[in-house]
């Protein structure tokens, strides 16, 4: 249990680093560049994705035996890559209404659990019973 709260408040953390990565490239790419809101939505969350997946790989979920880097990153951009399609229809529902960085902000908050999940139990997890060591 206590390991479990362990890889949660990790990958909160790494979350909250690739989602500050994600919504301040964003803000700078579509308010100051101009970028269209697709466009840097996209350009912005794949940011994130590789500073998340480098983090969770090393620290996050560092004591499960690993696989290749190459097969690991793939899965993991699998599922990063199906939250950011969520997550670009989110924003593209929400931003006529709310704005786009609202929109953004919601869609983030709904990928999070999508991300954990599926990470957790398929990138990160080699197919055997995952052993925590004793703390």
């Amino acid at each position: 249990m206590v390991h479990d709260l362990r890889s949660i408040s990790r990958f909160l953390i790494v979350g909250m680093l690739g989602t500050l990565i994600d919504i301040s490239l964003f803000a700078a790419l579509h308010t100051w560049v101009g970028a269209p809101t697709l466009a840097a939505n996209t350009l912005s969350y794949s940011a994130g994705i590789v500073n998340n997946f480098v983090w969770h790989r090393n620290w996050t979920f560092t004591d499960r035996p690993r696989k290749t880097t190459g097969a690991q990153f793939s899965q993991f951009a699998i599922v990063s890559l199906s939250a950011l399609m969520l997550n670009n229809l989110i924003v593209l529902l929400l931003a006529p209404s709310f704005g786009a960085l609202v929109a953004k902000i919601c869609a983030t908050g709904v990928g999070l659990g999508w991300n954990f999940l599926i990470n957790n139990f398929w990138t990160f997890n080699t197919g055997r019973p995952v052993r925590f060591p004793k703390t």
